[in-house]
């Protein structure tokens, strides 16, 4: 399943953001959304977890939740031709 989180922290990077949703279950993939220019975070992202159930229990308990004093939001990604991969189209959040 695939989940969107925005809110991110300028500072939070993929390993870190891995480690936090690893603690619900295994990660297949995760991506932090970079400025093509400066390459710094947008501050969002999507993470796609292997199993369902604990992406859900992420979603559940962290969206709203405090994350470096920032209010992040987490929930199912609307899939727009984000595959997880090589695909450079997909999401555009301008």
């Amino acid at each position: 399943m695939k989940v969107f989180i925005a809110g991110l922290p300028l500072e939070v990077d993929e390993a870190e953001l891995t480690a936090v949703f690893g603690d619900f279950g295994p990660v297949k993939s995760l991506r932090i959304i970079k400025d093509r220019e400066t390459k710094e975070s947008k501050g969002f992202g999507f993470v796609e977890m292997v199993n369902e159930d604990e992406a859900k229990e992420a979603i559940r308990c962290m969206n709203g939740a405090s994350y470096y004093g920032r209010r992040i939001t987490v929930n199912v990604a609307e899939d727009k031709g984000f595959s997880g991969g090589g695909n450079k189209g997909g999401f555009r959040h301008n």
